[in-house]
């Protein structure tokens, strides 16, 4: 009865283990490799996906928020960037 008892107890704790070794979970690559730009008004890193884009000349800029796009585009109209 007592080795019944012990093999009971070391299969649960096998499959515990197992349990939480196999349902760890692993980053998604696309997250780790977010591409981030720095905001030209304000200076701060927004990732690409987060990102408000604005284009100028046909490149891409990218913004934290939609009011530093518009201070970027109302510095463009007066000439100061």
């Amino acid at each position: 009865m007592r080795m019944l008892l012990w093999l009971l107890l070391v299969y649960v704790g096998y499959k515990v283990v197992k349990g939480y070794l196999g349902n760890r979970e692993k980053p998604a690559p696309s997250r780790l490799e977010t591409e981030t730009f720095q905001d030209p008004v304000c200076g701060v890193y927004v990732a690409a996906d987060d990102a408000v884009v604005g284009r100028v000349e046909e490149k891409r800029i990218y913004f934290c928020s939609m009011a530093c796009l518009e201070k970027y585009r109302d510095s463009l109209t007066t000439g100061h960037q």
